[in-house]
């Protein structure tokens, strides 16, 4: 046995970087595993080829669809996670989310635990991620004890236009809140509100990812222990099957053991289900934790497109992804079922839009069709459904199954968005005819984002109260091992249709502060 901890935290991302943080100041002795290392600072952070045509950041693992077809999964292993890539849209879900809501395509079910317990936290979790917004703006937003740490981004000329018109057509347009670290209009700001922060890693350390605002913290405690290159093979347990008293890890090609008190899985919501189902045994022969045979199931990442909106005239943006739309997240007169959420990617290049080959409006190259266009982000709930997950081959590796649900909803929030673009006001310049059309990236079969894309993924371990429905406790504990909790996306029940991130680190500290509770 390599050693003995309190705690062992497997995974680094929103939910474990945050996790270790919020228990570093307890002095309990705790281990950090990560199987990848830090991302190398260096000017490629912010080469788009790179990035994004060549994936360069991209694990290298191949997964496989439920037809046994290889899948390249958009997905990134190293210090801090996927938010060392993500866009940093911290959203609190709306309080409506927690409870059961009735969609098109069926029911979204409701969470153990209600949007009032989890609020202080969402709380504590602003101001951990430097969480620049305003409250009062979007019509759905829930209740809030605080305002946001920090005011909201500003928007540029042509997004605050846009704003301008959105909000004459009728509905009530909000800046996104922001996990950055900026100060607007001083030179100090780490942050330079650079066209490279959704989808890249931050050169300047300025996004409020979960290595810069959890795992650095928490390292600089002597308690804490981080090792990288620390891939974890298995749990194992005791031969009561009730306690984990291993885990294996594989580092620099040999096999450590160690044991804690208590183990924490957040290697994210599929690769936490597998490391579950590469875990049984005897006690545990369908997985660990699985006697519900729900590990692994009801895998969730919204039903998302990117669309472009294509103008005759440019937009200079460098920073876009600061303006939100909510007002059909619940529906409307003409469709009485929730839609879901409007908002930007990072603004777009001719070299990321050569990924995806889109349909190019007559006279554009690929570099004038980026430099012209407003690039949206559309994001729709999708249900949880049994079938939809996450199961090994014979050779332990990953297969994803999935099939989209929900769908009518995103084509309504689609269209909802095309009626807006064609309401807005004539441009000084052309007029009427300024507006070219949306154009959606043929890359998105479907204008959707192909399976590969995992960012928002969710589900595959949820919690209950129900052990027989359920793999997680209210607490995130697994029902059947003592000592084993989940605080990635896993623990979801539903999806909502807002960026999960903010969610999970919420709960991880929700989650924290049971653990310190239950070590004392």
């Amino acid at each position: 046995m390599n050693g003995h901890y309190d705690v062992i935290i497997i995974g680094t991302g929103a939910g474990g970087g945050t996790l270790a943080r919020k228990l570093a100041p307890s002095g309990k002795k705790i281990l950090i595993l990560e199987r990848g290392g830090y991302v190398k600072r260096g000017p490629e952070n912010w080469n788009s080829k790179f990035v994004n045509l060549e994936g360069g950041y991209n694990t290298k693992e191949t997964w496989h669809d439920r037809d046994g077809k290889p899948l390249h999964p958009h997905t990134n292993y190293n210090v801090g996670g996927n938010t060392k890539f993500y866009g940093a849209a911290l959203f609190r879900m709306r309080k409506e989310d927690f409870g059961e809501l009735k969609h098109y395509d069926g029911v979204s079910p409701a969470w153990p635990v209600s949007y009032d317990e989890m609020e202080p936290f969402y709380t504590q979790a602003e101001k951990m991620y430097h969480v620049h917004g305003r409250r009062g703006v979007d019509p759905t937003e829930p209740h809030a004890s605080e305002d946001y740490p920090h005011p909201p981004v500003s928007h540029e000329p042509r997004i605050q236009h846009l704003a301008d018109d959105f909000a004459a057509a009728g509905v009530r347009p909000f800046h996104v809140p922001l996990g950055v670290q900026i100060k607007e209009h001083d030179r100090k700001s780490i942050c330079v509100r650079c066209s490279t922060c959704d989808g890249f890693p931050c050169l300047l350390n300025a996004k409020s990812d979960a290595e810069t605002c959890g795992v650095d913290y928490a390292t600089e405690h002597p308690n804490v222990t981080l090792l990288t290159g620390a891939l974890v093979k298995r749990v194992e347990t005791d031969p009561s099957g009730r306690t984990v008293s291993s885990v294996v890890v594989e580092r620099e090609g040999e096999i450590e053991n160690y044991s804690a008190d208590v183990v924490v899985v957040s290697a994210g919501a599929i690769n936490s289900a597998a490391l579950l189902l590469r875990s049984a045994a005897d006690k545990h022969p369908n997985g660990l934790a699985n006697s519900s045979d729900q590990v692994g199931r009801n895998y969730m990442g919204h039903v998302n497109s990117v669309v472009l909106a294509v103008s005759k005239c440019p937009n200079p943006t460098v920073f876009q992804k600061t303006l939100a739309v909510n007002d059909f997240y619940f529906g409307s007169d003409d469709f009485p079922y929730p839609m879901g959420h409007i908002s930007f990617v990072g603004k777009l290049d001719g070299v990321t839009l050569s990924a995806g080959a889109p349909s190019i409006t007559p006279g554009f190259t690929l570099d004038q069709m980026a430099r012209h266009s407003l690039d949206f982000w559309l994001t729709t709930e999708d249900l949880p459904q049994p079938e939809n997950r996450v199961t090994l081959d014979k050779n332990g590796s990953i297969v994803l199954s999935y099939t989209p649900n929900n769908v009518e909803p995103h084509k309504r929030l689609q269209k909802k968005l095309k009626d807006l673009m064609a309401a807005q006001r004539k441009c000084d310049i052309h007029g009427g005819e300024c507006h070219q059309g949306l154009f959606s990236r043929n890359l998105y079969l479907g204008q959707q984002i192909p399976l590969a894309g995992v960012a928002h993924q969710n589900g595959t371990v949820r919690f209950g109260e129900d052990p027989k429905t359920s793999v997680l406790d209210r607490n995130c504990k697994a029902h059947d091992v003592d000592n084993l909790y989940v605080v990635d996306g896993g623990f979801f029940p539903s999806s909502s249709a807002v960026n999960p991130a903010l969610t999970i680190m919420a709960n991880a500290l929700r989650v924290g502060r049971h653990l310190l509770d239950r070590m004392n």
